[in-house]
Formats: C-alpha cells, sequence, structure tokens
C-alpha cells in the first residue's frame, strides 16, 4: 500500500487514521500513538508493520560508514538503544504473535562524513539524520555520530508493543534536523548538591528529549563544590561538607558520559556577584564591607580593584579551560549589588584614581571586561546573563547573551541582537517557579524568534534553555521537577515552528512521558491518567 505522508505539524497526532489505512492491509494492524517527541521534521508513515524479535533483532554499522567499529559512541549507543526498545516492557502473558513473513531483523547504521567519534560536541554538531525503516533492514544515515544519537532516539521510540506483546514498528521514512543548535538544561548544584547518579540520570533524560547542552552551574555564594587542583582550598572551605565536592574524576566522568549522548557540558563560574563560598578559600578576593571608616566583618562582591584578583581568575580560569572542553565558558555577571563597593574607601580610592568615581557599573564593567580576556586568552568564548549587555560592557560580538528576565524579554532579545551578539532565550522557561497545572503548556507555547526584528537578527537566536535554580531543588526532587515540563521546552527548540498544536502535543507527551518512566526517569504526570506499563522506582 502506498505510504501516507503525514504534515509537519499533524505527524503523529493522526495516527489514528492509520487505524482505517491498516485495516485494509493484509495481515497488518493498527499502530497506536506513538508519541514521537520531539515530532520530527518530516514524518511518512506507513500503515504496514514489522516485527521484531530480540532473538533475531540487530543494531549495526554499514562496513562503508565513516565510523568503525572502533567507535565506542556508536557500541555504546547500540547497547543503550538495544535496552531501551527491549528492555524495559514487561513480558506479557501468553505466548507473543511474531510475523515471520514481515520481519525487521536490522537497523544499518552509516555515518557518511565526518564520524567524529573521538570528538566532543559543539555548537557547530551536525545532527541531522534521515531513517528509513523498510523490512527486513532499516537504514539510519547521519552525516556524523551526533545525527545517528538523534536518530536512534526516534527509532527506538517508532517501536511498542501490540495487544499481544510483539514488537512491532510502522514502515516508514523520516528525515530530521534541529531547529536550533543550542537546546539546554540548567542545573545548580551550589544550593543544593547534586549526586553525580542524579546528574547522569538527568543526562539520559536530556538525551531522551534531544538536548544537546548541559549548563552546570556549578558554584555561587552558598557553596563551592567543584574541587579545584590548582586552589584546592576553594572546595576545601567552600562547599558544605567534605563530601559534597565534584572531584576532577567525577567532573571527567560526567563530561564522558554527557559525550557518549551528543551532550555539551558547560560550566558556569559566576562573578564578581554571586562569590560568597569563593572568599572562603581564597582570602583577599572579596571586598570587605565597612560600616563608617571600620570593616563591618561582611564582604560582598570579588574585589576588582585589586591586581591579586585578576592573578587568581587568570590562574583558576586556565585550569577550567584544561578540564571543560566545551568551546565556551559562561562567566555570568548576573546581579551585582554595589552596596558593599561603596562602602570601601579602597574602592573609592580606585575608582577616582580611573576616572569613573561613583559610578559603579564602569567599576563592574572594568572588571568584567577583565575576566572575559582572561577567558579569551585561554581560547575560549565566553557566554553572559544580560545584565553585561545592559550596563554596556565593551564585549566582543562573538560573545553570547543569555536574555533571562521575563519583563520585557522580546524587546531584550531585539537589543542585543540588533548590537551584533548571538543570543540564548531563558527568559520564559524557569522551571523553578511552580504553579498549580499544566504550566508545560505556557512553555510550549513560547517562540523564541517571536520578537521585532529583522532575518539577520533571529539568526543569531542559537536556542535556548530551560533552568531549574536550585534553592528547592536537591536530588530527591529534581528529576520529577525537570520531567515532563521540559520536554515542553525540548520540542519547542528542535521541532519546527508551525509545531504548535497543543492538542496534540498533550496526547504526544502523555506517552512520552509513560516512555520516560517506563526507561527509568521518574517523570510527573501531565494530568490524571496512567501509563499500559508502569516501572518500578
Amino acid at each position: 500500500m502506498q505510504q501516507r505522508a503525514l504534515g509537519l505539524w499533524g505527524a503523529l497526532g493522526t495516527l489514528a487514521t492509520l487505524a482505517t489505512l491498516a485495516a485494509r492491509a493484509p495481515g497488518a494492524s493498527a499502530a497506536p500513538d506513538l508519541g514521537l517527541w520531539p515530532l520530527p521534521r518530516s514524518v511518512r508513515l506507513s500503515p504496514r508493520l514489522l516485527r521484531l524479535s530480540p532473538e533475531d533483532f540487530a543494531l549495526g554499522l554499514d562496513p562503508a560508514s565513516k565510523a568503525g567499529p572502533s567507535c565506542v559512541i556508536l557500541q555504546e549507543a547500540f547497547r543503550r538503544y538495544y535496552d531501551y526498545i527491549f528492555g524495559y516492557y514487561q513480558r506479557r502473558r501468553g505466548p507473543a504473535r511474531f510475523y515471520t513473513d514481515s520481519p525487521l531483523l536490522q537497523l544499518v547504521v552509516s555515518v557518511v562524513h565526518d564520524s567524529e567519534c573521538d570528538a566532543f560536541p559543539s555548537l557547530s554538531s551536525d545532527e541531522s539524520y534521515a531513517l528509513t525503516v523498510k523490512g527486513p533492514v532499516a537504514v539510519l544515515k547521519a552525516n556524523q555520530v551526533w545525527g545517528v544519537l538523534r536518530g536512534l532516539e526516534t527509532f527506538s521510540q517508532l517501536v511498542y508493543q501490540d495487544p499481544y506483546g510483539t514488537f512491532t514498528i510502522n514502515e516508514s521514512s523520516i528525515t530530521d534536523s534541529p531547529r536550533f543548535p543550542h537546546r539546554g538544561i540548567l542545573i545548580d548544584t551550589s544550593r543544593h548538591y547534586l549526586s553525580i547518579k542524579t546528574i547522569l540520570k538527568t543526562l539520559d533524560a536530556m538525551a531522551m528529549n534531544k538536548f544537546n547542552v548541559l549548563h552546570w552551574h556549578i558554584v555561587d555564594d552558598q557553596s563551592f563544590p567543584y574541587q579545584s587542583v590548582t586552589f584546592p582550598q576553594l572546595s576545601n572551605k567552600g562547599s558544605y561538607t567534605p563530601s559534597h565536592v565534584y572531584t576532577p574524576t567525577d567532573v571527567r566522568e560526567v563530561i564522558e558520559y554527557a559525550r557518549l549522548r551528543g551532550i555539551r557540558v558547560l560550566p558556569e563560574f559566576d562573578s564578581p556577584g554571586h562569590t560568597e563560598s569563593w572568599g572562603k578559600g581564597q582570602k583577599g578576593l572579596l571586598t570587605p564591607c565597612y560600616d563608617g571608616e571600620r570593616p563591618s566583618g561582611a564582604f560582598g562582591p570579588i574585589n576588582p580593584a585589586l591586581n591579586s584578583t585578576y592573578d587568581f581568575m587568570s590562574r583558576f580560569f586556565s585550569e577550567v579551560s584544561k578540564v571543560f572542553p566545551d568551546e565556551f565558558i559562561h562567566m555570568g555577571g548576573d546581579e551585582v549589588d554595589p552596596e558593599c563597593w561603596e562602602t570601601n574607601p579602597d574602592i573609592e580610592k580606585f575608582m577616582r584614581s580611573r576616572g569613573f568615581y561613583k559610578d559603579f557599573k564602569k567599576l563592574e564593567s572594568f572588571y568584567i571586561e577583565k575576566v572575559l580576556n582572561i577567558i579569551a586568552s585561554q581560547r575560549k568564548k565566553s557566554i553572559v546573563w544580560q545584565e553585561v549587555f545592559d550596563n554596556e560592557d565593551k564585549i566582543q560580538p562573538s560573545t553570547i547573551v543569555q536574555v533571562w528576565k521575563d519583563k520585557d524579554y522580546p524587546e531584550e532579545q531585539a537589543r542585543v541582537t540588533a548590537a551584533g551578539h548571538p543570543v540564548l532565550l531563558s527568559a520564559p522557561w524557569y522551571l523553578d517557579y511552580i504553579t498549580y497545572g499544566e504550566d508545560w503548556r505556557t512553555y510550549y507555547k513560547v517562540d523564541p524568534l517571536r520578537f521585532s526584528g529583522s532575518q539577520e537578527q533571529k539568526q543569531r537566536v542559537l536556542g535556548g534553555e530551560a533552568c531549574l535554580w536550585g534553592e528547592y531543588v536537591d536530588s530527591t526532587n529534581l528529576t520529577p521537577r525537570l520531567w515532563p515540563r521540559a520536554s515542553a521546552v525540548g520540542e519547542r527548540l528542535w521541532s519546527d515552528e508551525k509545531v504548535k498544536s497543543i492538542n496534540d502535543a498533550y496526547n504526544r507527551l502523555t506517552v512520552h512521558r509513560c516512555r520516560m518512566v517506563r526507561r527509568g526517569i521518574a517523570a510527573q504526570p501531565l494530568y490524571v491518567g496512567h501509563c499500559e506499563q508502569e516501572y518500578k522506582m
């Protein structure tokens, strides 16, 4: 029977119509709503069904593939997705019915250009892929291994168990690529320490939703859990306890685990504010606050008037640049309170000598520009929060500005892109804000390009991030608070802009949430109902 072409935004919402088509196909039965998430760019599904047997099905490489059998990324992915496809379903009572006349025996994977098997993902990584499912051999082609990872996720979502327990897939043809190259999740490990197990579980869920950046806000006022080799006292004295730290081995494990899933690890070391914990292990770094003519005993932001500050930052970011392979470092720059600076006589004297007395925005700019130059000297690019741009700091055109303030964020995007800077959007996606009801719908309705600006400006929007700050989040509740709420952001950043039907999204996301639960991700329910197969946590 001829394949039925499905529109971009109705691709899987119309799967019910396949029941009628399938009834006309000999030996075929209707497919359920598969709940592909995020929705691929182009989907063609046939009512013709193929059967998979765990004993006979194989994931393997095309001999002509640029990536060979030594490609760890692919070999690990094959094992992982075999388990996703077959290992998490409950066995049905009674024998499965297997149709030997229409089997799917293999998925053959081909990397057609640069494999990047030994590389780390980057902002320019190619995640496109083409998937053709037709018995007895399905074919997945991608330019790079990163596209293979996304295609394997889609393939795994196409497989389901029929009422008799048989693993089944529709013949299909899918071509896919992301709308935006930066699709991130921000986690905060300072307000509450997150176990390595929790971070790795988050990376698993991110891959299931085709996110590709873990924004690791690793330190803040409350604690400094990053264990520096150059400055070990930072975590020795700045962490909650000696066990609440991320050792170099821990960090390497997170980075490699993420790499195997096509996910970048973007470190953030926010300054000059949000640095109270830094001062516990690095004396002289923070600004002493004064009460009249005497120190009050309190400390404010990092002291921008001392040469020793920049000597420390040079050595610290030299280490960070070697530990984290990503081409970007997030240097923060947000919410700097100048009150302590205002009381310090040495700061006053420094500002007079520089010709910007009482202009604390210029003092902040002086510090920001120095640190940005330090990061650039390490051959890294910078990401900053929007205050750095708003304060008119001198930043390179390539510096990415992350827009986080919810008020008038489309106008902020317009201003930043008009100035020539790339933009990341987070303002409407702060998942630490909890409201009663289905707030995922609000996240889903956001369009990152809905602001007044030229086409050239809109091309400067690189994507965005869902942020889950940690004041009320630790390892006990991070996963259900993130998922599936963050999934709505994931589809918005991956799928075509015309994919916007809330009703279709609800139907697919309900299925996808159950899929995550089945795979061991404790995603909270969208609304009332149940999952066909429950996973015992």
